[in-house]
This record gives structure tokens, C-alpha cells and sequence, in this order.
């Protein structure tokens, strides 16, 4: 073989690689984007029943705490888990024909409660690797139970991932809530009619290989609205309700649906700081508020009002622990919790 054959060979061989690489290129992106939560909008299921997330529930999820609720678009319109009208709200789904429900707040007595719904990941996740998640989020209120639903909405609806599968079933004790989650939504969650975008990102610092929806910080540590007047005819339970939907998790940003993130105005708009804190808390956003702190078993505190949008509450020598700052503002009622700490 001549010189010039060998060259022609080895260019030959050149070119193939590199059109074998640019063939795979797609495949790799399509490999970087791709969804690792299976059955993301709940649309598959073994049959159109009533159901929780337990044996008839949708297909790859189940139950990490409590009895999270399934809807379906297929039960008679009006059924206690049928879309759009259901025990808790009316509510289209944001995509296909099924969403999932879960209580995000719950307070009764000395007890709190949670519900949480958990899949297995296509794949565990790569240490050091970024990750992009979102999923939609709406606040369920009215239905048609006897009296309105749900009463409160809340913040800090999230995703927790964990190495290990989590489940729940009935008679089982409620976990407590590990007050932290990977991808929280970090405002009050009060659309009752559109779904919200919830979404972040984070590093993997462990292989996990489950990821979970739901609140999981304590009511010390979770922020409150009221949508039902306290004082109404209606009995008010203090009980907050998220219906879910279009769940994802990709290596890739393309993968997920980002949108723009929150703004700094709608950040602004309920912040409460340090939280925990010492000596200081700062109110922002909230000139011209009537306001209230009341202590953990409801005892007036302190009551003034908030004269600017930078107002600070000295609060160095109030006794630690849990406390609930309620504000009046252009007649719209709203609660804060906050905890001091030593």
C-alpha cells in the first residue's frame, strides 16, 4: 500500500468517527434531557376508580406520609376525587387528565400533619451533578364538601429526594418533618385558579434514587394565609391543600420547565427575616399593617403597626420558641410564623 493510500485511509477513518459522533450528539442530548420521573402527570393508572395513593393509585408512586389523593377526570363530575370538581376545589389539571392532592399544612392540637407522595427515579442521580427540577402547584379552596375548602395556603411546597423509599400506610406514625428540602417554593402558594411554577436547581451530593413531593418544614417554620374569614359562619379548620402535577427532574436546564424564577417584587412581597432569629425581626413589604404576635398557645404578645416597608421588631427579649405574627393590611389577613432561638 503507498503513502498516499495510507493517508487517504486514515482520513477516511477520521471522517467516519467524526459523523459517528455528530449522530450520537442528539442522542446524548436527548439522553441529558430526559424527564427521570416516571409517569410525571399521574395520568397512568392500573384503572379510573376512586383512589389514594396505595393499590389503585397512579402507576410508580405511593405514599411517603399520610393518604395523598389522586384525581381523575374519568370519575363522575363531583366525585370526591373527580376533576374538575372534587371534595377540596375546582380545578382543571394543568396537562392530560390527572393531578395529585396533598395536604400542606394541617394543625390539630399539638399535632401536625403532612401528606407526601414519593417515585422511584429512572436512574439515580450522579454526585456532583447539577440537577433541574419543577413541578405546578395549585392551592385547592372551595369544592364541594359541607363547608369551603381548604382554609389556609401556605409556602415551602418542594421536592425532598432520599436514598431510601419511604412508605406509609395506614396506622403508621407520621414522620416529623426534616425541615429541609432541595427545591422549595419559597412564597406563599395562593393561586387558587392557575397552577404556579414551581422550580430550581441543586447538586447532587448523594446518589439518590427517590424523589418526593410535598411541605416538609414544621408549622413553626411555615408561612400562612388565610383565604376563609376565622369568624365566618363556616366552621375554619387550620388546614392548607396543594393539588400537584408535571413533575420533573433532567441533568439538563433544557430539560425541565424553568420559566423566568421569582421575581425580586414577588420575593419582597412576604418577607419575614432572620427566620429563625435572635434580637431582631424585620417585617418588609408591609407598610401600614395592623399587626399581632401572639405566642404558641395563642396569648397576645405584642400589637402595633408597621409603619414602613423596612419595619425591624425588637424581639432580644421575648422568651424563645414559636410565635405567629398576624397582619391586617388593605383588609386582607395574613399569618407568619417565626421562632426565636438562642
Amino acid at each position: 500500500m503507498t503513502s498516499t493510500s495510507k493517508r487517504y485511509g486514515a482520513f477516511e477513518q477520521v471522517v467516519q468517527c467524526a459523523l459517528l459522533a455528530y449522530c450520537l450528539l442528539p442522542c446524548a442530548s436527548s439522553l441529558a434531557a430526559q424527564n427521570l420521573v416516571p409517569n410525571p402527570g399521574f395520568e397512568e393508572t392500573d384503572s379510573c376508580v376512586l383512589a389514594d395513593f396505595g393499590l389503585y393509585g397512579p402507576l410508580y408512586w405511593h405514599s411517603a406520609n399520610g393518604s395523598p389523593d389522586h384525581y381523575q377526570s374519568c370519575l363522575p363530575y363531583g366525585n370526591f376525587e373527580g376533576l374538575p370538581l372534587n371534595f377540596v376545589t375546582y380545578q382543571e389539571p394543568f396537562e392530560g387528565n390527572s393531578c395529585a392532592g396533598m395536604y400542606t399544612y394541617h394543625q390539630n392540637g399539638q399535632a401536625e400533619y403532612r401528606e407526601w407522595i414519593q417515585a422511584s427515579l429512572s436512574e439515580p442521580l450522579v454526585v456532583g451533578q447539577t440537577y433541574y427540577c419543577s413541578f405546578r402547584a395549585n392551592a385547592a379552596f372551595g369544592g364541594n364538601a359541607q363547608y369551603p375548602q381548604i382554609w389556609l395556603a401556605n409556602d415551602k411546597v418542594g421536592m425532598l429526594f432520599t436514598m431510601q423509599e419511604r412508605t406509609w400506610g395506614v396506622g403508621d406514625p407520621f414522620p416529623v418533618p426534616p425541615d429541609h428540602a432541595h427545591i422549595a417554593y419559597p412564597q406563599i402558594l395562593a393561586d387558587t385558579v392557575g397552577w404556579t411554577l414551581v422550580s430550581g436547581s441543586f447538586v447532587a451530593d448523594s446518589a439518590y434514587q427517590y424523589v418526593m413531593i410535598g411541605q416538609f418544614f414544621s408549622n413553626a417554620l411555615t408561612d400562612t394565609l388565610h383565604f376563609a374569614d376565622p369568624n365566618s359562619v363556616f366552621p375554619w379548620y387550620p388546614r392548607g391543600y396543594t393539588l400537584v402535577d408535571a413533575v420533573c427532574v433532567s441533568a439538563s436546564p433544557d430539560g425541565c420547565d424553568l420559566g423566568q424564577g421569582v421575581t425580586e417584587e414577588q420575593v419582597a412581597d412576604y418577607s419575614l427575616f432572620p427566620n429563625p432569629a435572635q434580637d431582631q425581626l424585620v417585617i418588609g413589604q408591609q407598610a401600614e399593617a395592623e399587626a399581632q404576635v401572639l405566642d404558641a398557645v395563642g396569648r397576645l404578645v405584642w400589637h402595633g403597626k408597621v409603619t414602613s416597608d423596612h419595619w425591624v421588631l425588637d424581639v432580644g427579649s421575648w422568651a424563645r420558641g414559636a410565635y405567629v405574627l398576624r397582619m391586617v393590611r388593605f383588609g386582607r389577613v395574613e399569618t407568619r410564623k417565626f421562632v426565636l432561638t438562642e
